[in-house]
């Protein structure tokens, strides 16, 4: 969290701080209850194992290791199957990818599987890349709410479908249990099914200290834990007022990116940036020049054009003129950097001169450590930790967190 209260427009930052440092002001701004359902990762991970347990995935063994691993999803669900896709990494014996549109890939066949997932077992694109993965005999296999349609999808298919649990329960298409808060319950299946077929090693430890993690975090994060010691409230406070750039540093990391742009889109209504170094550092780094940099005008090296006598006589052109400070009401960029220990050697170094970079620029820097040996694990510190930050974000703003109305309206225009 920044010292500076200048940086954040003052009297609204003291606002929002106020709002998180006060229980009953949390409770009221949340009445769908989303920091209650980011708490329940930690169960997703223990409640999904055991769904999978009872589940018959007796076809799926390392003797039976498809070409490809396809896995069919959109937002949340879609993620899982990058976030398979990190944890699997590039030592994979097979590819692992995710298709987000109604066909399939046209070199999808009989032999590759598919792994449909829909949190609401209703998502149009998830259930026709089903059946088109049934109607090609691609082995399929069916994540989402029980009594779905995926899930009857699955049953004419005679597929195994893994029945999503949130917070203890199954989902189903009846309870509030929104689809972005379920993401270890649409995870750690696709998971399991690939280590059951020797794509990658998790394991009972690796799953157990993955929520272990969760509940570390949930607990620092607590709405009662108050705002300069919890880490989820004083990333949020770092936001306010700003347009966030987040950057992970591998392929883990950007996972970790994604989900939390996608968080800040859905929980706090905040538009953001995300992507990965290198390839940011030739393309977002440019905005470091722009308008949203506070100090870029001053500091940003000159490039070759027009002197300063083609310009002096354009109406209202002052070339002595220096901004030096912000003008009141002014959105800066707030670069949030997640660090992955495993990240390559140059990256790690332009991780460090981008910090340096936006020094120079005025732009403010956070940075986030992954921890922890294993992928999962370490995926699993940053994912909960910039998930409460989202929905303290929102709270700090006046905004609930839970409310999805934009997205309403526009799935009601196109349905």
């Amino acid at each position: 969290m920044s010292d500076n209260l200048d940086d954040w427009g003052g009297t609204e930052f003291v606002l929002a701080a106020d709002r998180l440092d006060t229980p009953d002001v949390i409770e009221a701004a949340d009445p769908g209850d989303m920091l209650r359902q980011v708490a329940s990762a930690a169960a997703q991970v223990r409640t999904a194992l055991r769904s999978c347990l009872e589940t018959d995935l007796s076809a799926f063994t390392p003797d039976a290791r498809p070409r490809a691993i396809v896995v069919a999803g959109l937002g949340g669900s879609g993620l899982a199957g990058e976030m398979l896709a990190a944890v699997t990494g590039p030592s994979s014996p097979v590819q692992v990818m995710t298709a987000q549109a109604e066909r399939l890939p046209g070199w999808v066949g009989a032999a590759d599987a598919v792994i449909a997932v829909s949190g609401s077992g209703a998502t149009p694109q998830t259930l026709a890349a089903a059946t088109d993965a049934a109607r090609r005999g691609c082995r399929l296999v069916g994540v989402g709410a029980k009594g779905s349609s995926l899930h009857r999808i699955a049953e004419q298919a005679r597929a195994p479908f893994i029945p999503v649990v949130a917070a203890g329960r199954e989902v189903s298409t009846a309870n509030s249990m929104l689809p972005r808060s379920m993401l270890w319950g649409l995870a750690i299946p696709l998971l399991v099914v690939a280590e059951r077929l020797g794509v990658t090693r998790v394991g009972p430890q690796i799953y157990e200290q993955a929520a272990g993690r969760l509940e570390e975090v949930s607990h620092q994060c607590r709405p009662a834990s108050e705002s300069f010691v919890n880490p989820g409230k004083s990333l949020a406070l770092d936001l306010v007022g700003a347009l966030p750039v987040v950057w992970g540093t591998s392929a883990l990391s950007r996972v970790a990116a994604r989900r939390f742009a996608g968080q800040l889109h859905e929980n706090a209504k905040y538009p953001a940036l995300w992507g990965v170094l290198p390839e940011t550092a030739h393309t977002q780094v440019a905005a470091f020049d722009g308008p949203f940099a506070p100090r870029s005008s001053r500091l940003s090296a000159p490039e070759p054009g027009p002197g300063p006598d083609d310009l002096a006589g354009l109406p209202g052109w002052d070339p002595d003129y220096d901004d030096a400070e912000p003008a009141s009401g002014f959105t800066p960029l707030r670069l949030i950097l997640i660090a992955d220990p495993d990240e390559d050697q140059r990256v790690a170094a332009q991780r460090a001169a981008v910090t340096e970079l936006a020094g120079q620029r005025g732009v403010g820097v956070s940075e986030l450590a992954m921890d922890g040996e294993h992928p999962l694990v370490r995926l699993a510190s940053v994912i909960q930790l910039t998930d409460y930050a989202s929905a303290y974000l929102a709270i700090a703003s006046g905004i609930d967190p839970g409310q999805t109305v934009a997205i309403r309206d526009l799935q009601a225009r196109i349905e």
